[in-house]
């Protein structure tokens, strides 16, 4: 039976793609998960306080993992977790241990849990004291990226990973690492008779790629962010199968430039002007509306207390530089929100950590809480804004894995999704 926390991640809206994955629901149908030690990817890592280096900052990735947890401890599974903290470059940093999280984990996870903390990933310890779990146990694994193996997704490791969690079944609900072909995302697989999505990585792939396959329109994507080069596969992919694409941020200067505009001091990025152009000339041949913000936030300076002005996109005066949006943008933006079905939002409408810069991405993330579409929010930064603005809870989903999903979005393949079964 489908736990409580299972359940809360439901995602019955969102049409499934073809290729769907197997699940957890699915995996427990085909095998017993009842004293079977099961080794699940997990992306815990979770920002640790400047001051002390040991608080949890915040447990967000911690409490999305529940509900698999959750199922797998009912279903009476010996769980061996492994996942991994920063970017230690093969070298053991206790700033950067598994250690820290433990205990928050099991508070996460509730029910009298308790998670074991072992010194390392891989070896005959490690084996030992995964043999040794019983029913509902979880072993926590130490940081994968001690070792240089990881990263490079070394054969010898995955195996000795295998070996050491005693597993012969394998989830992945780790999305935000499903883009890196890792030890523990992609070799490791090759080792294991099973191998399903946890409800987590079930539900960004539900809503990422049902968005996109088979969407309810009109459906509409907002590409922020500051530089074009980082979107430019996501804008391309985007226009083939959106009604409307809406680009913002600091990359429209870059467009603005390519229409002729003076632009001002704004980032532009020069060697990619001709490709804006084509952009706009795709799209136009699409029959997709490209939609540029028609009035900017200029300011004097790059500064929160810098003196700015709203003005026209073709009238940006000789010194300044675009910081935001302007109000009829935001509410012809708005508007394009209130008249959509599903709406997928990456990247944020200027420098929305500067309070005077800011009211752009928040009308945004005003517009989809008030909007009865569902909405997809994605990328580190507006990510950050939506939490920010406190409209979080009104979010259709919240994507936990930055470059994951706009390398989804952009059609390619994520070695730790097509590692798995289907279904």
């Amino acid at each position: 039976m489908l736990s409580r926390f299972a359940r809360s991640f439901t995602t019955s809206a969102v049409p499934r793609s073809g290729a769907a994955k197997l699940g957890l629901e699915g995996l427990a149908q085909r095998t017993s998960l009842r004293g079977q030690n099961i080794l699940v990817r997990l992306d815990l890592n979770a920002p640790l306080s400047k001051e002390d280096g040991v608080t949890i900052t915040d447990d967000t990735r911690l409490r999305a993992v529940v509900p698999t947890l959750q199922f797998l401890r009912e279903a009476g599974a010996r769980t061996v977790i492994a996942t991994h903290m920063g970017r230690p470059k093969g070298e053991r940093n206790p700033n950067m241990s598994s250690v820290l999280i433990g205990d928050a984990l099991a508070d996460c996870v509730g029910g009298g849990a308790s998670v074991k903390v072992a010194a390392d990933c891989i070896g005959d310890t490690v084996k030992s004291e995964a043999a040794n779990l019983t029913d509902g146990e979880i072993l926590l694994l130490e940081n994968v990226r001690f070792h240089n193996e990881e990263t490079k997704n070394e054969a010898n490791f995955a195996a000795a990973l295998a070996d050491a969690s005693g597993a012969s079944i394998y989830v992945n609900d780790a999305f935000g690492t499903a883009h890196r072909a890792h030890a523990s995302t992609a070799g490791v697989t090759a080792h294991m008779e099973h191998k399903a999505a946890g409800f987590l990585m079930q539900k960004e792939l539900d809503y990422l790629i049902g968005a996109v396959e088979s969407p309810k329109r009109p459906l509409v994507a907002i590409v922020g962010g500051a530089k074009v080069s980082t979107k430019v596969p996501v804008i391309e992919s985007l226009l083939g199968k959106c009604d409307s694409v809406i680009v913002s941020g600091g990359m429209i200067f870059t467009f603005y430039k390519a229409l002729g505009y003076n632009v001002g001091n704004s980032l532009v990025e020069e060697d990619l002007i001709p490709l804006a152009t084509e952009l706009m000339a795709k799209a136009k041949a699409a029959g997709v509306e490209l939609y540029l913000p028609t009035d900017v936030v200029a300011a004097s300076k790059f500064d929160n207390d810098a003196d700015f002005s709203v003005v026209n996109v073709n009238a940006i005066p000789d010194g300044t530089m675009g910081l935001d949006i302007g109000p009829d943008s935001i509410s012809h933006i708005s508007n394009l929100i209130a008249n959509s079905s599903t709406v997928i939002w990456n990247g944020p409408m200027g420098v929305f950590e500067m309070p005077n810069f800011a009211k752009g991405t928040f009308a945004v993330a005003q517009a989809l809480a008030d909007s009865e579409c569902i909405s997809i929010v994605g990328g580190g930064d507006s990510v950050a804004a939506v939490k920010k603005s406190g409209l979080a809870p009104k979010m259709s989903h919240i994507s936990t894995g930055g470059g994951a999903s706009l390398e989804l979005l952009e059609g390619k393949v994520l070695p730790g999704v097509a590692a798995l079964d289907d279904l």
